[in-house]
């Protein structure tokens, strides 16, 4: 990376740390013209060593102390962004953060964008596109396990992966131009097919990758499960208990629950929302009618499904992927082989819990070191190998070199090599103001 573009880039600057009562509140500053400010500030520190400073700045009616802050300067292209970048570890009163602010704009700095300074990491090489949203996942884990995930992902692991592929299609793509550029050369006939037998193992590996059950996405988005019924077989009131709190009005009248009620609890360390959804019934009632259809709407969405009765004989399961629940065994005895639980004196819910807690944990298990973790990703890989596919039934060697040419573009696309303009809004505008 070259220093005149490690420091382009106008300086912005943000809070790195969160809103509310705090003892401490980090100021990132990052781009060119960062040194000129700090050191108008106070006295810039060696780089990368934290010393106290009192930060001083002329207002107009004489210079004034904003604060004495814990200062570091991170000189490009070193730092996260890749341009010149310093810290200022305030006193977090609001008053200390305004006044700071206020100086920083009139030396020349602006506010930050949602995700700009990492959008900057990108744009200077100190991260690709992959890392850029495991950082953003990272910002947004609430379990050990999706920060496990996002962690891998923002240390290259999805990226070694894909960039490996890349420089294997690379090599075949150079092959292909050698059969294309010299057809009468005599070239050995096994370069060719040397050459669609590692297009064959690429577009295989591929699939292998996507054969994963969506189990990356599913874990950072987090499960969906949703409790289906006849009205009165107590979905309300289990969603209270496994949620410990009473989130859905639970009453003996049929038809009170009209729309979904989605809450959001913790189950095997993965993130579910537990939506209670309208009792499955034949009604005249308008609304209530348009509370079945957004029920089964969720049926069809959820990842699970668990399907409480209160009969003697187990109902058919509203979908294939469902666990049948008996809802009132301290009324009506469990038919065998089904789970029983008494949502009044408890009684089963605690296996109901382990039971969804087993189920949440076999959905998002991991079986690869780099998963897929977003849609954008697999719909990449998808038209990647579609590509390679493509390339084996052609019978031409210029046709064969435009789809190698297609799968390069799209693996490019997903690290941000190549054609990304239209992605980098919607990716970095997920972040933070001060990330």
């Amino acid at each position: 990376m070259t220093q005149s573009i490690a420091q382009s880039g106008t300086p912005i600057f943000a809070l790195a740390t969160g809103a509310g009562r705090a003892a401490v509140a980090i100021m990132r500053v990052s781009g060119a013209g960062a040194h000129d400010i700090l050191a108008r500030l106070c006295p810039v520190p060696p780089p990368r060593s934290a010393q106290v400073r009192s930060l001083r700045h002329d207002a107009g009616e004489g210079t004034i102390v904003l604060d004495h802050a814990l200062v570091l300067w991170f000189p490009g292209p070193s730092s996260y962004t890749g341009e010149d970048s310093f810290e200022l570890h305030l006193h977090a009163g609001q008053g200390v953060i305004d006044a700071v602010a206020d100086a920083l704009v009139a030396l020349g700095a602006r506010p930050a964008e949602p995700g700009e300074f990492t959008r900057r990491a990108f744009e200077h090489g100190r991260l690709d596109l992959l890392q850029a949203e495991g950082i953003a996942d990272l910002i947004e884990a609430e379990t050990e396990a999706q920060r496990r995930q996002a962690l891998a992902q923002a240390d290259g692991a999805l990226s070694r992966v894909y960039q490996g592929w890349a420089e294997r299609l690379k090599i075949l793509l150079a092959r292909q131009e050698a059969l294309i550029d010299f057809p009468d050369e005599d070239l050995p006939p096994e370069v060719e097919q040397v050459v669609l037998d590692e297009i064959s193992g690429l577009a295989t590996e591929m699939g292998a990758h996507l054969d994963d059950g969506g189990r990356g996405e599913r874990l950072r988005r987090g499960l969906v499960f949703a409790i289906v019924g006849a009205p009165n077989v107590g979905k309300s009131t289990l969603l209270n208990y496994l949620a410990d709190r009473d989130a859905a009005i639970v009453s003996d009248r049929a038809g009170t629950t009209r729309d979904a009620i989605e809450v959001r609890v913790m189950l095997g360390g993965v993130p579910v929302t537990l939506v209670d959804t309208a009792g499955l019934r034949e009604t005249q009632d308008p609304i209530e009618a348009e509370g079945i259809r957004r029920a089964m709407f969720h049926v069809k969405q959820a990842d699970w499904v668990i399907h409480l009765f209160d009969t003697a004989d187990a109902p058919e399961p509203a979908t294939a992927d469902v666990l049948l629940v008996h809802s009132k065994t301290d009324i009506v005895p469990a038919p065998d082989g089904i789970l029983g639980i008494s949502v009044h004196d408890g009684q089963g819910v605690a296996i109901l819990r382990d039971r969804l807690s087993m189920r949440a944990k076999a959905l998002t298990r991991q079986h690869a070191n780099a998963p897929l973790t977003r849609a954008r990703h697999r719909a990449g890989i998808e038209e990647t190998r579609s590509a390679l596919l493509a390339s084996l039934d052609q019978p031409w060697p210029e046709m064969r070199g435009e789809d190698l040419r297609l799968a390069m573009r799209a693996l490019g696309r997903l690290t941000g090599q190549v054609g990304v303009e239209d992605l980098l809004d919607s990716v970095f505008g997920q972040f933070c103001i001060g990330k």
